[in-house]
């Protein structure tokens, strides 16, 4: 959530940065201004108020004590009027700083002055690549022939058990992808990320704590009887460990990891760009969460893809990073890089990782602070990372190191399988 103060003293720079994402934010930011003036006076007015009525206050106690009783009893009368205004004042006043924070929910975070422009995810910029394409042999398959073929991954049984986008992992298809998870926290917990295990289900709180809400609203399962929300990321619990939090500055970095499912409505989504683990409702992710001290955030954005540049040479797959534009990028995001691996038999890129830096966006909304060295509260700044989405990464694998005689295990995973092939 962009800060009031901000607003009001760069009305302008909010109005052009937000047009790079492709919002009309004038009307928005002129309403939430115009609301604060008028939260402004009547703060003013209520606190004037509460003057007079304690000044009032103090003078019928010395008109007790000298003995002028019905001077004192003419002011009562007054401090009622004075303290019943009070009130009238004081709600006004929350209700105006309520109606600035649900204004505030709508508009996105700003986009970092070096985010491309553009609209769609044809104007990314492509800043790296990296890997050899394999060349594969003749009669190579697209992954949802290749699970079907070796019987490891059941779309249909998955679509009988719950519905479309829910597949059912089997025998060694089931042991690769706790293989990825496994070897995806055993990177992050080598590079210093602390590992959690959290709740799959979140309050409405969390969901606006991290921007969830209300900008992905529709794309949330939710569960009206207990006000309850899937998570689409384990973004979501781990960042908000730190909701209503003050952290020393010496504490900083934090840096956490954690495994969970993933669980998106994806509504509208449809097409063959979607077949098989292209896009699912519930898929696995392992994720990097940081909390940054403002002046460092963007040298721990770039750590982080680093980190996962890493994993993908590990995994020796063909990938590259794109910096998204405006128009492609998340609501709560200031800069964003996408990971993509090349899908041999597919002949398409596929995203497996977005790394972010959301600024103090997510930590004015969470009141995520830490104490600097004066002592004074200061809102941090919080970045995370997909270190990877399984479903398209698992998808690269599948096709990549597909051959004759069977899926060939990446060297790296072998340790976490127990075995080097699948046929």
């Amino acid at each position: 959530m962009l800060q009031i103060a901000f607003i009001r003293e760069n009305q302008e720079k909010v109005v052009k940065a937000l047009a790079k994402k492709h919002m009309d934010a004038k009307a928005i930011v002129e309403e939430i201004v115009q609301t604060d003036d008028l939260r402004r006076s009547s703060q003013a007015e209520l606190e004037n108020t509460l003057a007079e009525s304690n000044k009032l206050s103090k003078d019928i106690g010395e008109m007790m004590k000298n003995g002028e009783k019905s001077k004192a009893e003419i002011l009562k009368q007054k401090t009622v009027q004075l303290r019943e205004l009070g009130k009238e004042l004081s709600e006004k006043v929350d209700a105006l700083a309520n109606e600035i924070t649900q204004k505030l929910y709508l508009l996105p975070n700003l986009p970092a002055d070096i985010v491309p422009e553009g609209k769609t995810p044809e104007e990314n910029l492509n800043v790296f690549e990296e890997g050899d394409v394999p060349k594969l042999h003749e009669g190579a398959l697209p992954h949802w022939e290749l699970v079907k073929k070796y019987d490891i991954i059941d779309f249909e049984l998955g679509n009988k058990i719950t519905g479309a986008g829910f597949p059912v992992y089997k025998g060694k298809g089931a042991k690769l992808q706790r293989a990825l998870i496994t070897y995806f926290l055993d990177k992050n917990t080598d590079a210093g990320y602390f590992e959690y295990q959290v709740p799959h289900l979140v309050n409405e709180a969390s969901a606006y704590g991290t921007g969830q809400l209300p900008d992905k609203d529709g794309q949330m399962y939710h569960d009206a009887t207990d006000d309850l929300y899937l998570i689409p990321t384990a973004e979501v619990p781990v960042t908000n460990i730190f909701r209503d939090v003050i952290l020393s500055e010496n504490e900083l970095p934090v840096k956490c990891t954690g495994y969970t499912p993933c669980f998106r409505r994806e509504a509208g989504s449809y097409g063959a760009h979607v077949r098989g683990l292209n896009r699912l409702h519930q898929f696995d992710k392992v994720e990097i969460v940081r909390v940054e001290h403002p002046e460092k955030s963007y040298e721990a954005l770039d750590e982080m893809v680093e980190h996962v540049k890493d994993i993908m040479r590990e995994l020796k797959l063909p990938y590259r990073i794109l910096r998204l534009c405006g128009g492609d990028m998340s609501f709560a995001s200031a800069l964003t890089y996408d990971f993509e691996v090349f899908s041999t038999a597919q002949d398409r890129w596929l995203e497996i990782s977005s790394v972010s830096n959301f600024e103090t966006f997510q930590a004015n909304r969470l009141k995520l602070r830490f104490k600097d060295k004066d002592g004074k509260n200061q809102l941090a700044h919080t970045l995370n990372g997909s270190s990877l989405a399984l479903p398209r990464v698992l998808a690269g694998i599948l096709e990549n190191y597909q051959t004759p005689e069977g899926i060939v295990v990446p060297e790296v995973l072998r340790k976490y399988t127990g075995f080097d092939i699948i046929n």
